[in-house]
């Protein structure tokens, strides 16, 4: 489960203070003891009863202006300090069950339910009300390749709540929790360890009752451009693409690099040719997900042919406007991509 750790103090530290303190003593983002060491730190924030509210009604007072232009997170998250290379500092609202904004927007919008770890290691601390719930959970993230469905074996390890001055340190792709709603409204205070190799470690949602990967929740605009590149790049792409999937130091863009190889082959068995060649020259999560891609494309090879059997009937194209039998394998494969 997340670290613990001891902070009892009574002291109290302003915002400014707590930044000085990690520009100043040496704080490493990818040094698990760095961190632990500005736990304190963070609990002498968290005793400072005063800085949220008033930084609240000055932002109000400048219509949110700084949030506007430094906050990429949702309206449950305040940015308190983004300008750091190293870290970032923020306070996130946690409502209970019967609060106005549960009972219109659900449990979805605050991740809620969802067991997920994250690619980066943070601090964070109870400051208001009595706490979330989490469910804990531990896994292994070096023996798991990413693909949906595949085994975790997942380690349950308790259920507790972040209550007032409770200070934990959760260790990236190490520590995974479901978040629970709060007996009543309350609010985290976070560090995060901010790292640019942190955007080329997954971060993963999980089934806990089969104890497998859901699905990776974590966007990287490279991978998309990289699949891009390979579907409207043309002969300019082709050694871009290359290098990418042969060196690129992250799974991920090797295997996007690999998709638009497959992309680009034309006809499903030749897609699914380049994605056997590509598990087996190469090995680890980029191997295993692309045997997975073509096993998909294997079992939806029935598809491709009644599909392409569709077009053939006479009169097949001039069905348009959602009639007939080709709009209905149309409608089917947006349900179900086979690529």
């Amino acid at each position: 489960m997340p670290r613990l750790i001891e902070s009892e103090c009574d002291r109290q530290i302003e915002l400014g203070d707590l930044v000085e303190i990690l520009e100043t003593g040496g704080f490493d983002p990818s040094d698990e003891e760095s961190m632990a060491v500005f736990g304190p730190a963070l609990r002498r924030l968290a005793n400072n009863r005063r800085f949220l509210g008033d930084l609240v009604i000055e932002e109000l007072k400048r219509h949110c202006s700084t949030q506007s232009e430094r906050n990429h997170y949702s309206s449950q998250v305040i940015l308190l300090h983004g300008v750091s290379r190293k870290f970032l500092l923020r306070a996130n609202f946690w409502p209970a069950e019967g609060d106005g904004v549960m009972v219109n927007s659900g449990r979805d919008p605050f991740f809620y339910g969802l067991p997920h770890d994250h690619n980066f290691s943070f601090l964070t601390v109870g400051y208001l009300g009595s706490g979330y719930w989490s469910d804990h959970y531990e896994y292994d993230y070096e023996r798991v390749a990413g693909v949906p469905g595949e085994g975790a074996e997942l380690r349950f390890v308790e259920r507790s709540r972040l209550s007032p001055g409770k200070v934990l340190l959760y260790r990236k792709n190490l520590d995974i929790h479901a978040q629970l709603p709060p007996d009543d409204l309350s609010v985290s205070l976070n560090i995060l360890a901010l790292s640019p190799a942190s955007e080329f470690r997954e971060q993963y949602s999980f089934d806990t009752g089969r104890s497998t990967v859901a699905r990776v929740i974590n966007a990287s605009g490279l991978e998309t451009l990289v699949r891009l590149a390979g579907h409207i790049g043309g002969g300019n792409s082709v050694e871009l693409i290359d290098r990418f999937a042969d060196r690129h130091p992250s799974d991920r863009i090797r295997f996007a690099a690999w998709r638009a190889r497959a992309d680009s082959a034309g006809e499903p068995e030749a897609r699914i040719a380049s994605y056997e060649r590509a598990a087996a020259e190469t090995s680890g999560p980029v191997s295993a997900l692309a045997a997975a891609a073509a096993e998909r494309l294997r079992r939806a090879g029935p598809w491709f042919e009644q599909s392409a059997a569709v077009r053939r009937r006479p009169g097949a194209s001039a069905r348009a406007g959602g009639h007939g039998e080709e709009a209905r394998y149309s409608r089917t494969a947006a349900r179900r991509p086979p690529g």
